[in-house]
């Protein structure tokens, strides 16, 4: 569903990533992990056609993300570390925007649209209210609606628990394997989160200096005791026990 095939980039004369190739099947829940400075946002970038690499090519459901991005964006969904959503609007408006600028959808049927999307992210009844009046797990439930509006086949998800309680991370974690197993998605987390990506995870991708230093399960991610690997997953476990 989604390949990356040698991808490197540079900004200047630093490469940030170097000759990354994975690929991701259908229906898989992958995480991108990564020392700071370590390439996960720009790799997110370049797939989802924010930004072109360097080098490589990188294919989603076989449409060259890097020749034609436009095309390659409507198969994505980009669910934002923020949201992003639109201050001004509510969230009805938020959650249709793709789809009326899209046009061709009648007023009765963006309503059961409406309904069926709040309906999966765990919402009900708050079609009028502003993002302001919305605790930061609810936007990020918007967003997600708002990404699934547009029916696409592979949902990007940047950070998804950054600035969440314990409790509200958990119902978000849920929320991403409760739509892929439902819907069927391919989902491509990046996440800093060791605990939530243990939830998700059918394969985590851990890029240091720019390289895949893993790319394997999370019960062989676990098992790692040394290098940056088994420096987080040993921080993490402290701070479990703290």
């Amino acid at each position: 569903m989604i390949d990356v095939q040698q991808v490197s980039h540079r900004f200047d004369e630093k490469w940030v990533l170097k000759d990354i190739t994975f690929s991701i099947q259908p229906g898989e829940i992958a995480v991108i992990m990564g020392s700071s400075g370590g390439g996960k946002t720009t790799l997110l970038k370049c797939i989802s056609g924010l930004l072109t690499p360097s080098k490589g090519e990188i294919l989603v459901d076989g449409v060259s993300v890097v020749k034609d991005a436009e095309l390659a964006r409507t198969k994505l969904g980009l669910v934002f570390q923020y949201a992003a959503l639109f201050d001004s609007l509510n969230v009805e408006e938020n959650i249709l925007f793709g789809l009326r600028r899209k046009g061709g959808v009648s007023r009765s049927d963006e309503k059961q649209i409406l309904n069926r999307l709040l309906e999966q992210v765990g919402l009900e009844d708050i079609e009028t209210k502003l993002p302001s009046e919305l605790s930061g797990g609810m936007r990020k439930r918007v967003g997600l609606a708002r990404a699934l509006a547009m029916e696409p086949q592979v949902l990007l998800y940047d950070e998804p628990t950054s600035g969440l309680d314990p409790v509200t991370a958990y119902s978000i974690d849920r929320l991403i394997v409760d739509t892929r197993d439902r819907i069927g998605l391919t989902s491509l987390v990046v996440s800093h989160d060791v605990t939530s990506i243990f939830r998700v995870a059918d394969r985590i991708i851990f890029l240091h200096q720019g390289e895949i230093l893993f790319n394997g399960s999370p019960v062989e991610f676990r098992e790692k005791q040394d290098g940056p690997i088994g420096e987080l997953i040993g921080k993490a476990r402290s701070e479990t026990l703290a």
